[in-house]
């Protein structure tokens, strides 16, 4: 039987004017973006922390600090494949990731399925091990007065045996 291990994250970053918005890598047309040291992208970087929070390798930040220029502006995918080296190096493969995203505006129901489709890709995994949800936070907290987008992620990992 293959060991499994569960981990959680979850992001939240300001909605400011003069940035673009990108969530799982997509670029969504709005008036305002997510500040960050980074692309800000919080369904990725909630991503990011489930997977490195199921084998207890610390934070997004312990491996990426905003103290590192390299790291300006970088493409947060760009990061989650590093996170998945890092899986894949301690003999893990993903099982499935669960990722919801607050935000009051704008609407994401019509990205979900590129979302889908660029984690799936940067984890090395089939899209049909990705979920992702989109929801309101019914004009409650910061999301609901359109302050920020939060997003929660849960990742279930397995040890991978190769086969002979």
């Amino acid at each position: 039987m293959n060991k499994i291990r569960i981990g959680y994250g979850y992001d939240m970053h300001r909605l400011v004017s003069d940035r673009p918005l990108i969530l799982g890598g997509v670029r969504i047309p709005h008036e305002k973006g997510l500040a960050g040291h980074s692309d800000a992208d919080v369904l990725a970087h909630a991503v990011c922390d489930a997977l490195l929070g199921a084998l207890a390798l610390g934070d997004l930040g312990a491996h990426f600090p905003d103290t590192d220029p390299s790291y300006k502006d970088i493409d947060s995918r760009k990061l989650l494949r590093r996170v998945n080296v890092l899986v894949q190096d301690r003999g893990y493969r993903v099982g499935n990731i669960d990722v919801t995203v607050v935000a009051q505006k704008p609407r994401l129901a019509e990205y979900v399925g590129e979302m889908r489709n660029n984690l799936a890709g940067d984890l090395e995994t089939e899209v049909e091990r990705i979920s992702v949800k989109a929801t309101t936070s019914e004009q409650l907290g910061p999301e609901g007065r359109g302050e920020g987008i939060s997003a929660a992620a849960v990742v279930l990992i397995y040890e991978y045996e190769e086969q002979p």
